[in-house]
């Protein structure tokens, strides 16, 4: 069995590749990948305020300097205390005013960014399907709530965010550098004020570590993000508070009045319907259908017991190959503030909601789609192995038969042979037999040479 090196996940089966996060040789697909996220979202661009979109957008009151003071200061100014992600609102309020359009187009901008944000870290992975893995985030269904919705802003913003605190962090865990571990700390600040649900970033890391190395080290691995886990933690749970908090948001009452078991079947249930959507985005709405959660009901047990029994499965598959559970933790660890453990806003009219899983899903894509390329691979060598075992098979026929025309048969006379290959023919005419099957062996090999290059 294979180990793992520095950057390659070998013991997956995964072939070690070019892990530069951009040469100009790829310019086009960069282009491709842009051109293609905007053309996707075009119908989105003529799109106009929805639902709290009014709330997000900057205010009246907030839109002069003080106004900007207010934004990080004043915690009820806004909607929700996310500074960063109004800081940006308040600016392209002054860019464009209220022209719909400009927010549209930022969106869009955000998460073609992000997709390119994608590719280079799956490839700073060194895992294959990197160009896959960035084309499918930038234009799976599924994420198109989070887009084209302009208070989801916070997820495309944060997005990026999130993903450019990975990519560094990524390389500061090979370099070392203080430079690359301070920037990455920075990024993944910027990620907290735009949407506390990044916080979940370093616990990914830990699980991506373990994914290429097969172990954990504290000095190396838990000891740099143990900082990332506090502010994490810290701002998840003050984000929690405003939520609940009926002087802000209000997120309590007998709409979020579940037990504890009620919880725990919520909880096994939501991770059921975001991998459904991202395997088969099919009937996807702005509003779901609300559950209803009853302890009472056996069938609904079905689903956590149903995640136990995944869970159980990949931990026995990760002797061999760990990049499912990996895959599966980071999808499931993403989504963990929406799980029904605490108490958001939007639950008083769905469980769950496609923007929720903007980031969370790339836990399934990245590995999965990786595994689809990689096998694609391996599809390839194995018939370029059967056409070159072809040719080789038709090359040795060939010369099995060029043999027995040149050699007489064991108990045969000369002249018997020769009647034996050529009975109605002149003396010569053996001879001239043997030339064209020497001909035609010759280009049997000149064809599997071809086939074979």
């Amino acid at each position: 069995m294979k180990g793992f090196d520095a950057m390659g996940v070998t013991r997956d089966g995964v072939k070690k590749i070019d892990s530069n996060t951009f040469e100009w040789r790829d310019a086009g697909m960069w282009a491709l990948l842009a051109c293609a996220t905007l053309v996707a979202y075009l119908p989105a661009l003529h799109g106009g305020l929805l639902w709290d979109d009014s709330s997000h957008v900057t205010k009246a009151d907030l839109q002069s300097l003080h106004g900007l003071w207010r934004i990080w200061l004043d915690l009820g100014a806004t909607q929700q205390y996310y500074p960063l992600l109004h800081t940006a609102f308040w600016l392209e309020h002054w860019a464009w005013g209220d022209a719909v359009l400009g927010y549209h187009l930022a969106n869009v901008a955000m998460h073609a960014l992000s997709a390119c944000l994608v590719v280079m870290i799956v490839r700073r992975l060194s895992l294959p399907g990197a160009w896959l893995a960035g084309f499918v985030f930038a234009l799976h269904p599924v994420c198109v709530e989070a887009v084209a919705w302009i208070s989801e802003q916070k997820s495309t913003l944060s997005g990026v965010f999130y993903l450019a605190a990975a990519l560094t962090y990524l390389q500061f865990d090979q370099t070392r550098r203080k430079s690359r571990y301070l920037l990455a700390l920075g990024l993944f600040l910027l990620a907290l004020m735009s949407k506390t649900v990044t916080g979940t970033l370093p616990a990914a890391l830990l699980v991506v570590f373990w994914w290429q190395r097969g172990r954990i080290e504290g000095k190396r691995d838990v000891l740099p993000l143990v900082p990332w886990f506090a502010l994490g933690a810290s701002a998840g749970l003050f984000t929690a508070w405003v939520e609940q908090d009926s002087r802000f948001i209000g997120a309590q009452g007998t709409h979020y009045a579940l037990t504890v078991v009620g919880r725990l079947l919520l909880a096994g249930r939501v991770p059921w319907f975001y991998a459904s959507k991202v395997l088969w985005p099919w009937d996807l709405m702005f509003i779901y259908p609300r559950w209803r959660i009853d302890p009472g009901q056996w069938w609904q047990y079905l689903f956590p017991l149903g995640m136990a029994a995944v869970a159980a499965v990949l931990v026995v598959l990760a002797r061999r190959t760990r990049g499912p559970l990996a895959g599966f933790l980071i999808f499931a660890g993403t989504l963990f503030p929406v799980l029904g453990f605490l108490n958001v806003y939007p639950f008083r009219y769905s469980y769950v909601a496609d923007h929720f899983q903007y980031l969370a899903c790339l836990g399934i894509r990245v590995d999965a789609f990786g595994r689809a390329d990689c096998a694609a691979e391996d599809r390839e060598d194995r018939l370029t192995g059967a056409l070159t075992d072809d040719a080789r098979g038709g090359e040795l026929a060939a010369e099995r038969h060029l043999s027995r025309l040149r050699n007489p048969l064991p108990g045969n006379s000369g002249a018997q042979s020769q009647q034996r290959f050529a009975p109605q023919q002149s003396g010569g005419g053996a001879h001239a037999h043997a030339g064209t099957d020497t001909r035609s062996y010759d280009r049997i090999r000149g064809s599997g040479a071809t086939r074979t290059r």
